[in-house]
């Protein structure tokens, strides 16, 4: 995958940039997991005032020094504690407490960005990504290709799909992944399923042809905390 994003990622980050602007600057604060790092692209967006820890989950290890490298440009390095890059998927939680060295909702901030097309299992894992790294009053952000909002269009994206996921190494190219993380379940302090948001939305690409293929979102989420 990383020859063909290579090939991409300046393009698409430049096309999504008002899409990333508009929810990742404002909202990510303390530290931040970013799912899917790639070479890096989500940085520039970061307010290093506001982010004292950038958590790079990257699977694909050949891109680990372009975005070690850009990290370092933005101030975040090994050095001083503020930069950590994983090798592992987004499913492999274990991983992940083991060397964020904490036990218990890691992170103040998860951002995924064009990454929940392609991880194993998407709802389940999310699921446990949210439940048990993110801290309750902290956010989730995204950034996503998602299923059409026109039933035209999903028509297509079903019948594009197969090949789709052969060309881009399993991208799926019409996953709901944006009602998944809206409806996304806990259980309250008395053992009741409640949403597991206190508020949140996703809005489409203003610019973008209704009639498009792929359908960007951008999203936040604020994870709700419990009653004491």
């Amino acid at each position: 995958m990383s020859h063909l994003w290579a090939a991409f990622a300046d393009g698409a980050d430049k096309t999504a940039r008002p899409m990333k602007e508009s929810v990742i600057p404002t909202h990510a604060q303390g530290v931040v997991l970013d799912l899917g790092a790639g070479y890096g692209h989500t940085i520039q967006y970061l307010d290093r005032n506001r982010v004292t820890r950038y958590v790079a989950l990257e699977p694909n290890v050949f891109m680990h020094p372009k975005l070690r490298q850009v990290a370092n440009q933005y101030g975040y390095t090994e050095t001083n504690g503020s930069l950590l890059i994983l090798g592992c998927g987004a499913e492999d939680l274990r991983t992940i407490f083991a060397k964020v060295e904490t036990s218990e909702h890691p992170f103040d901030t998860i951002i995924s960005v064009l990454t929940l097309c392609s991880i194993p299992s998407p709802q389940d894992t999310m699921t446990r990504i949210v439940k048990q790294l993110l801290k309750p009053g902290g956010r989730f952000l995204l950034y996503e290709h998602v299923r059409s909002p026109r039933e035209d269009v999903t028509t297509w994206q079903r019948v594009y799909g197969p090949i789709w996921r052969i060309m881009f190494e399993g991208c799926r190219l019409g996953q709901p992944s944006d009602k998944w993380i809206a409806d996304m379940k806990d259980l309250d302090e008395d053992g009741k399923e409640v949403c597991i948001w206190s508020e949140g939305k996703c809005w489409g690409d203003p610019s973008a042809s209704e009639i498009a293929l792929i359908w960007h979102i951008a999203g936040s989420f604020l994870k709700r905390q419990q009653k004491r």
